[in-house]
């Protein structure tokens, strides 16, 4: 199960050094999701961290930074979709220019599971959980996932009240991986939690096989 972190809207001084850590220790993928942020101050972001791990980011804006850094890809927001032209072209393009670089989108409806025709390489699925009371939100449940995730052409990411709390449910449901946001960020230590998250995955891995 794929383990993803997204950034926090607003950066602070020490994020790209956790981030870089969190490198160290295993991230695989890193979402950088800055809506305000100019296209100088990403290139800033990205050049505070080393470049062997640019490999790993996906933006989710200041898309021609993509080829420009080397980035594993890049993320269509809701704004993107609004677009259906200009997102079809884009699409078009960027699978024709940079073959390597992957696609993600989000979806907030399991109607968009439904409708997906494997554009992406991945989806992000939420809010799934409560942050409060980490029970499923409204709109989701645990049959109702199932039956979206296994008619899936495309791996869903579990997005919303993610934590290592609740790992297991989503293992459990079929999901290909989470994206952690407040589960990571609003912790005191955000690297021993991320290990921790690592160590819940591996586990229910071991107890699979």
């Amino acid at each position: 199960m794929k383990i993803i972190v997204i950034s926090p809207s607003k950066t602070s001084e020490t994020e790209t050094k956790t981030v870089t850590q969190l490198f160290e220790h295993g991230l695989e993928i890193f979402h950088l999701r800055k809506p305000s942020m100019s296209t100088n101050e990403m290139r800033d972001y990205l050049n505070s961290i080393p470049a062997h791990f640019h490999n790993r980011i996906v933006i989710h804006s200041h898309h021609g930074l993509a080829k420009k850094y080397n980035l594993k890809g890049i993320h269509l927001t809701r704004e993107h979709l609004k677009h259906k032209i200009r997102n079809w072209f884009r699409l078009r393009m960027i699978k024709m220019r940079h073959p390597g670089v992957i696609v993600t989108t989000s979806f907030h409806k399991l109607s968009g599971i439904y409708q997906n025709n494997k554009k992406y390489d991945y989806v992000l699925l939420g809010t799934i959980f409560d942050a409060l009371s980490e029970k499923f939100n409204a709109g989701y449940n645990e049959h109702s996932l199932r039956a979206a995730i296994a008619k899936s052409c495309t791996p869903i990411i579990a997005r919303g009240g993610t934590n290592s709390g609740n790992v297991k449910t989503c293992f459990e449901l079929g999901f290909s991986g989470m994206i952690f946001y407040s589960g990571i960020w609003k912790k005191e230590k955000p690297l021993e939690e991320f290990c921790k998250i690592v160590e819940e995955c591996l586990a229910l891995k071991s107890t699979k096989a």
